[in-house]
């Protein structure tokens, strides 16, 4: 009878199973033969959560465009059952919970479209999600299997809703045709544009933000990160190419191995093309495959040829027809093989993922950080994303490798942040945090440095030893009072979070002033850039008092109260070098010829960090006179010549002279190079150098076999290295800093001084780089040349930005010099 019973039920489930409708008969079409729109991806998963018993479907948040963030657990109805102790288990297992545990459950973990164009994954997926519960149901025992849908839904919708909308019935291969050519900005960037395959550690997005929040509940043990690429490339797998960064470790450089020769063995049973252990490396730390390697996974990147080009069906260069369908069964194919060697290699990947949380091997044991206490919160609020422990030293003074000099030293450390490796995610600690990367190869995907404490402008050290810390950071709530008997109030001036506090003051129409003097009130001493909010400035508001004290306690700044505009060193309230911010018109030019990626990065610093208002223009509808209602023009990286031909140029000027103010960034400070009236010229020799020179100095070069050709040119390359920048700290856009400033230079342009303007931020010499590869020549190449600048043209000025500062929003200390360019450099109103 029992026997029965346990066969009817069997029974029962299977039929279940067997019913559920493939994602073609749901949808009604085939695989293949149309994009889905992301709310019909999430209504199929949903359908099948809702009628087996080997899913449950979950909502972990939403984008800035309101659609769904989801995932998916795929196991056998006995795991699903036994779901939160197979996740606690695992976190036992790394030492993340207490307790002791010996799992033996593969935790693999499938993301789909975090470009929004590469499109095939998505549909891959649901695919994936059927064939398990129907035809790979044995793999489930061992694994648990979780399926992110679409990381990026603003961007996959962004894309299939303008393909759908001009696509051709059939559809034409031509690669010339309208549906193979996207608009600016196209689908691979999120709604703010932002490559959310580049912040995965840097989170500043809400679907990184939310995402992290399920990772770090289950640290999967493989991570796959479906992509696409160029049309014509064949498919790409792992394992991946050097540099690896040196905390992987030789199980995950091996394991790859293995889920490549299984990936392998069934695209050749296909006759498909594949190609491994080039182009993509794993060094980079904010990546969908190296942020979970650092994590202990195995994480990996797959790449499929079609990208935003491709769309249901395009000619390839070598002459065949690569579609939709091609793309969806490569990508479903190597998402099963790696489910299925995982299932079958459960032992070793959990005995293996607990042995990469051990961390004494690490060589600095504790790193030490003081300095401007709103950059530490920033840091903290990070580290607390990452679900990374730290704590305050108890220590007075601390010695090892010190940040600011590249040698050892000591700091002064009692109430400082310490961030130590003394703990499950020591790993990730060291890539984040320590001085300078190991370098095994110069030819990487991307930037090869990122120390946060460059990054977040900190003073530091990294010991050897371990450095007590508590594990509270006890701060003062501040609560400042009206004081209506006064003349006004001062307060400093020295990270984000007073730009934010400016800025709310400014929305609020209260009148603000900046000093470009040091202040002494009542013997309290003032910085320069210090904010000056006085009484007779803001006579008509009558709730003055209570609104500025308000926004000071909402911004947690500290006000200090002036109950005499008289001063102690001769500059008062009315001294000239106490000037009115203007509450500056600011107009941003995005579209065709600008860098989306950095359109997106002054978008959303504007909107969610400075929290200040910017029209932005297409370029297409860029006229001329459109200047004349704004104060500031901020040009993002892009390619200017058609927006502002000669013609173009000369209005440009006529409105600079005028009080208008240019904030050039990163490379389109180029665009001003030798244009007459701007004061900008590149960097290198004016003489030409005759033929017999040229050849004698650069034989080996010219010689270079073909095979060598790539690997000689690094010499020329700068990748994401940071370098020391002297600063004038007198001049209005470097309030708020010191004498020197860690820039993140991402390539090799050079300028030369500013003649008749101002040089603010600067290499004096030789250039030195404290950290990541910068190649000899482009080295040399930066003696003696400006990084940031101010030009004045007439009443007006032109800001040089040769360093990004806004670059993936994770270079925090950088932020001010450009709030700096925009309320205090200059500070006119065009005059018309």
């Amino acid at each position: 009878m029992f026997r029965y019973f346990s066969f009817l039920l069997l029974f029962i489930s299977f039929s279940i199973t067997a019913q559920i409708k493939s994602p073609s008969e749901f949808l009604g079409y085939e695989i293949g033969t149309q994009f889905t729109r992301h709310a019909d991806v999430l209504d199929y998963y949903e359908y099948v959560s809702e009628n087996s018993n080997l899913v449950n479907f979950n909502i972990y948040g939403k984008t800035n465009e309101r659609r769904t963030l989801s995932y998916a657990v795929i196991s056998s109805e006995a795991n699903i059952t036994n779901l939160e102790t197979i996740r606690t288990n695992n976190l036992k297992n790394t030492g993340i919970l207490d307790g002791d545990a010996s799992p033996e459950i593969a935790i693999v973990w499938l993301s789909y479209n975090v470009h929004g164009n590469e499109a095939s994954s998505s549909e891959a997926g649901m695919l994936t999600l059927y064939k398990l519960i129907t035809e790979k149901k044995t793999w489930l025992e061992n694994a648990v299997v979780i399926i992110d849908p679409c990381v990026n839904p603003d961007g996959r919708d962004r894309y299939v809703n303008w393909y759908n909308q001009v696509k051709a019935t059939p559809y034409d291969v031509k690669q010339i045709a309208a549906e193979h050519n996207e608009p600016w900005p196209g689908g691979r960037p999120n709604h703010y544009l932002f490559d959310l395959n580049r912040d995965w550690a840097w989170a500043t997005q809400v679907e990184s933000e939310q995402r992290l929040k399920i990772y770090n509940k289950w640290m999967p043990h493989v991570h796959v990160d479906f992509h696409e690429q160029g049309i014509n490339e064949p498919y790409y797998f792992a394992p991946a190419a050097e540099p690896f960064h040196e905390i992987i470790s030789d199980w995950q450089r091996d394991f790859q191995v293995e889920i490549g020769k299984n990936h392998a063995k069934y695209f050749d049973k296909e006759g498909w093309l594949f190609f491994t252990r080039e182009r993509f490396d794993l060094l980079y730390p904010s990546y969908g495959d190296t942020y979970p390697t650092f994590m202990g996974a195995i994480g990996m990147t797959y790449e499929q040829a079609g990208h935003g080009r491709a769309g249901l069906g395009i000619n390839t260069d070598e002459g065949y027809v690569l579609t939709l369908k091609d793309r969806v069964a490569h990508h479903t194919t190597t998402g099963l093989s790696t489910v299925e060697i995982s299932s079958k290699n459960t032992k070793n990947l959990n005995t293996n993922f607990k042995e990469f949380f051990n961390t004494s091997n690490l060589k600095y044991k504790s790193y030490v950080l003081n300095g401007n206490q709103d950059n530490i919160k920033k840091l903290t609020n990070l580290l607390d994303k990452h679900e990374i422990k730290w704590g305050i030293s108890t220590q007075k003074l601390v010695s090892g490798y010190n940040y600011s000099t590249q040698k050892n030293g000591s700091i002064h450390a009692e109430n400082a942040l310490v961030v130590s490796t003394n703990q499950p995610k020591g790993k990730m600690v060291k890539a984040l945090f320590e001085p300078d990367v190991k370098l095994t190869d110069p030819l990487t995907y991307d930037i090869t440095s990122w120390s946060l404490p460059y990054a977040y402008g900190l003073e530091t050290v990294a010991s050897t030893n371990l450095i007590p810390a508590n594990n509270v950071f006890i701060q003062t709530a501040i609560n400042n009072n009206p004081s209506p008997n006064g003349a006004g109030y001062i307060s400093k001036w020295h990270s984000m979070s007073d730009a934010a506090f400016l800025t709310e003051l400014l929305e609020n129409n209260i009148k603000v002033r900046f000093s470009e003097m040091k202040l002494s009130f009542n013997h309290t001493k003032f910085d320069r850039g210090s904010l000056i909010i006085t009484k007779s400035d803001n006579k008509s508001n009558p709730e003055f008092d209570k609104m500025v004290t308000y926004i000071a306690n909402k911004h947690q700044r500290q006000l200090f109260v002036a109950s005499s505009s008289f001063s102690d060193n001769r500059t008062d309230f009315g001294s000239p070098n106490i000037k009115l911010v203007n509450k500056q018109r600011i107009v941003v030019l995005k579209g065709k010829g600008v860098s989306s990626l950095s359109y997106g990065a002054i978008w959303h610093f504007f909107e969610t960090q400075l929290k200040y208002p910017i029209t932005s223009i297409d370029t297409d509808n860029f006229r001329n006179s459109t200047l004349n209602s704004f104060d500031i023009l901020v040009l993002p990286e892009g390619f200017y010549e058609k927006s502002f031909n000669e013609e173009g140029l000369k209005s440009l000027k006529q409105w600079i002279q005028k009080g208008g103010k240019v904030i050039a960034m990163g490379k389109t400070v180029g665009f001003f190079n030798e244009k007459e009236g701007f004061g900008l010229e590149k960097n290198g020799t004016d003489e030409e150098e005759d033929d017999e020179e040229f050849l004698e100095e650069n034989t080996d070069d010219l010689l270079t076999p073909y095979a060598d050709k790539e690997r000689n040119s690094v010499k020329n390359f700068i990748t994401g290295s940071i370098y020391k920048v002297a600063i004038d700290k007198t001049h209005p856009m470097a309030f708020g800093y010191g004498d020197t400033y860690y820039s993140l230079k991402q390539g090799k342009s050079s300028f030369q001084f500013l003649e008749n303007g101002y040089n603010v931020g600067y290499i004096k010499g030789d250039a030195e780089s404290v950290s990541g590869f910068s190649g000899k020549d482009a080295k040399e190449g930066l003696k003696n040349s400006l990084v940031f600048g101010e030009q004045r043209v007439g009443k007006g000025s032109i800001i040089y930005m040769v360093d990004n500062v806004l670059f993936r929003s994770f270079w925090e200390n950088g932020k001010l010099f450009f709030v700096n360019s925009i309320f205090f450099v200059n500070n006119n109103k065009v005059i018309l």
